[in-house]
């Protein structure tokens, strides 16, 4: 569906979207409602010169909530250069089918696209992506450093930022009072949750997704990697295996709870809102069930922090989504205007509004919201010390061979030596 957006309708269509707040983590999910086309009055117009005239935005449909008032704003400051909001499928798998099947093709259907962070890469070695370099430069010198390293390949921007996210440490305050500074800390601190009888972490480790995003955390966290800054495969460097190796242990000793290996983020959320689980790794949206909810057994009783690592503050994989221009656009110069204009102070604050982290650094440091959002703080830190998944045009093939591999290590007995051996071959048969 295509959505050309005006002040009177924008209520009208965020109800038709059906769209709530609680998937944050930028790593969007996939829907039955696969691509749609762009035929409205954005893209039927015909192309200005120098490269102006109106455009469309592709983004899935379950954050574009936060993005419809922004789009409204600019189709009132720009008349003639109208952005027509094309909504995707709600999961990942689905909008990346619909966007590469245009692609390929050659077609300018999509001028923008809301690109989930690992895509970039891939997107960008398909020569897919307009260079933001040259005439098409885009300035980043307010955005989290981590944001942008997650829009750049082989030393070149290909997307502009968008919205981030960072995982954060929460923990029971009834249970365990004292913040942990490092995962021996952590660990130590597990007897109290035992003590009442209660888990003491919660996180991700079902096969999915999120088996990835924690193993490849745990990695980074012991100083490790799956790929090096030249895209060399280093998963089975002593580093990362003292990561999973740390990862597994926990599992085994009762630190990570048993229920984890069925757990995604809904089930952390759970489980943490209830009082099951002293401490839980998850998304910033949990924040609100967690001191908000209705059903919370956690109320003024809980406390964030960044993730923990061997040496102290641990590395959170980043969420979000990045913006990139169609190579085959023919309004590029509107299409980079648009990109940077929903990252000015104005929108990105409403970003935090909204519980959507901004990519600009100064939003984290407004007096005002972190009195609202207490946890921005933290999560700045977070996304300081945050890594983007592995950076490869390859990133599907290098996330099963990671899940596959920790799920075994965790589950079936795999030594950690055989896993990460295991990681590294199918990895680099994937690259070819």
């Amino acid at each position: 569906m295509t959505f050309p957006i005006s002040r009177k309708s924008r209520h009208a269509v965020i109800a038709a979207l059906g769209v709530t707040g609680l998937v944050l983590a930028g790593c969007s999910s996939t829907s039955s409602d696969s691509g749609s086309t762009t035929t409205g009055a954005a893209t039927s117009a015909a192309a200005s010169e120098g490269g102006r005239g109106p455009i469309t935005f592709a983004m899935g449909k379950n954050d574009t909530d936060k993005i419809i008032p922004i789009i409204e704003k600019w189709n009132a400051e720009h008349p003639d250069e109208q952005v027509t909001l094309s909504e995707l499928a709600g999961e990942a798998d689905a909008q990346r089918e619909t966007l590469v099947q245009s692609l390929q093709a050659g077609n300018s259907d999509y001028d923008v696209m809301a690109l989930d962070v690992v895509w970039t890469a891939d997107f960008a070695a398909n020569q897919w992506l307009t260079p933001l370099e040259g005439e098409y430069a885009a300035d980043t010198s307010g955005l989290l450093q981590s944001t942008v390293d997650s829009a750049t390949y082989n030393g070149t921007l290909y997307a502009l930022p968008q919205n981030t996210n960072g995982q954060l440490l929460f923990r029971n305050t009834e249970l365990i009072p004292e913040a942990p500074g490092t995962w021996a800390e952590l660990e130590a601190s597990c007897s109290a949750a035992q003590d009442a009888n209660k888990d003491c972490l919660t996180l991700q480790l079902k096969q999915y997704e999120g088996l990835t995003v924690n193993t490849v955390g745990f990695m980074e966290g012991w100083g490790g990697s799956v790929l090096d800054s030249s895209g060399q495969v280093t998963v089975d460097s002593d580093d990362s295996k003292a990561g999973l190796q740390a990862l597994v242990t926990a599992y085994e000793d009762g630190t990570i709870s048993r229920a984890s290996t069925s757990a995604t983020e809904e089930e952390t959320n759970l489980a943490f809102v209830a009082g099951d689980t002293a401490y839980a790794i998850n998304w910033p949206y949990m924040y609100t069930n967690a001191a908000e909810g209705e059903t919370s057994a956690v109320v003024d009783k809980f406390e964030v922090q960044p993730l923990v690592g061997k040496d102290g503050v641990g590395v959170s994989t980043l969420g979000g989504y990045n913006n990139g221009i169609n190579v085959n656009s023919e309004n590029k110069a509107t299409a980079l205007d648009f990109i940077q204009f929903i990252i000015n102070e104005e929108n990105q604050t409403s970003f935090a509004e909204a519980s959507f982290p901004p990519v600009l650094a100064s939003i984290y440091e407004d007096a005002a919201l972190v009195e609202k959002f207490p946890y921005l703080p933290a999560l700045k830190t977070s996304l300081e010390n945050a890594a983007p998944r592995p950076v490869s045009p390859f990133y599907p093939a290098i996330s099963k061979a990671i899940q596959d591999n920790a799920y075994a290590a965790l589950t079936s007995g795999k030594s950690v030596d055989d896993a990460t051996a295991d990681m590294k071959a199918a990895i680099e048969n994937a690259a070819g």
